[in-house]
């Protein structure tokens, strides 16, 4: 609630401003609670019931011990307060159902997010915002992280016990969710093209996926040489190694989006999603090497790029405007990258040199970047 003035504020105000505050305070719990329930397995562990399931026998199939169940019982209210479980109150005790929320949670369900939860939420990731107010009083480290963990984020993939595994897994189950969308909901993106790379490809999840949908398209995945080199090879794709701040393999169609660990000059390699976890210039020298990798319009070249819009002046939506504000952060706490609103992907693309864009909101919070030239 506005006040025009703080003297002028009401005993009611404030103590609506306290509550206010209050809920900020503790939101971190939502989250810790979310890593909580994916650790236990309790996601898992409701839907192979097959049906709901009391507390008892959820607390058995989790090995929790009857002297926690009291305990046990007042999380999974918060749980069902943040939409990932129903509950119904019985005569003996309450029982539990998934919500839709909890589906991206399951394993048996494929394209299943829980490593990426894990990664976001692990220590070495929630460290960094204990300097953020001090980070911003200096000039140096270019990071937060950099200046909680003395090194890069993606350096530290390297150094952090457990780190690179978190990492590594986490972005590709995030990857393996977009590509369902992809295939599933945007075929249309596919139509007439007979060569793609996916950029920076790490694992190739996308690459991968779009060469089992549409067996005529001849896909490949491209990376660091030692990333390439390290991969685990299906012959359904072909595998080139390389960096794009130099030059990206011609194709018909590029797809950026999965996490790379691509290079600029002199610089740390550095594991990012492709565009947003770069600086501007930055992103026009990959763009412009786009550019160079696919043809015309006309020819039925196009680079698609899967990423944020950001819009925080539509009100209809206040969780997404949050959502979308918070990425940003996250963003800037672990790397140099940003997210981006139209007005400012069209300045990369202008650029770039590229003459023409298309945004596809097809992905929820993301959405289908198709530029051309």
């Amino acid at each position: 609630m506005a006040s025009s003035t703080t003297e002028g504020a009401s005993s009611k105000e404030l103590l609506e401003a306290q509550s206010h505050l209050w809920l900020h305070i503790f939101s971190f719990i939502n989250s810790l609670s979310l890593k909580t329930a994916v650790e236990l397995g309790i996601p898992d562990a409701v839907h192979s019931h097959g049906k709901p399931i009391t507390l008892t026998e959820l607390a058995t199939k989790l090995s929790i011990p009857p002297i926690r169940i009291p305990n046990f019982q007042r999380f999974m209210t918060l749980l069902v307060h943040n939409g990932f479980f129903t509950v119904t109150s019985t005569s003996n005790e309450d029982v539990y159902a998934i919500t839709t929320n909890s589906i991206p949670l399951i394993k048996e369900k494929g394209a299943c997010i829980t490593p990426f939860i894990e990664f976001e939420l692990d220590e070495s990731l929630m460290l960094p915002w204990q300097f953020l107010s001090s980070w911003f009083r200096t000039e140096e480290p270019s990071t937060a992280f950099e200046k909680a963990h003395g090194t890069y984020v993606w350096q530290a993939t390297k150094t952090i016990p457990g780190f690179g595994k978190l990492a590594r897994e986490g972005l590709a189950s995030d990857s393996a969710s977009v590509a369902k969308v992809l295939i599933e909901d945007c075929r249309d993106q596919f139509l007439g093209v007979k060569t793609l790379v996916e950029v920076a490809g790490a694992t190739g999840t996308i690459a991968l996926a779009i060469a089992d949908a549409f067996p005529d398209v001849k896909c490949t995945v491209f990376d660091l040489p030692h990333m390439i080199e390290a991969l685990e090879k299906s012959d359904k794709v072909e595998y080139v190694g390389g960096d794009m701040f130099e030059r990206i393999p011609p194709a018909d169609a590029l797809i950026l989006k999965s996490p790379s660990q691509q290079s600029l000059s002199k610089i740390d390699h550095h594991l990012q999603w492709v565009l947003h976890g770069w600086n501007d210039e930055q992103c026009v020298k990959i763009l412009k090497n786009c550019k160079e990798a696919i043809p015309t319009k006309e020819k039925g070249g196009k680079a698609i790029i899967i990423d944020k819009v950001m819009d925080t002046s539509d009100g209809v939506h206040p969780k997404q405007t949050e959502t979308q504000l918070h990425f940003d952060i996250v963003m800037m706490v672990h790397t140099t990258g940003k997210q981006r609103t139209e007005a400012e992907w069209k300045r990369l693309f202008d650029a770039a040199g590229f003459k023409e864009y298309k945004i596809l909101p097809a992905l929820g919070l993301r959405s289908i970047i198709e530029i051309y030239h």
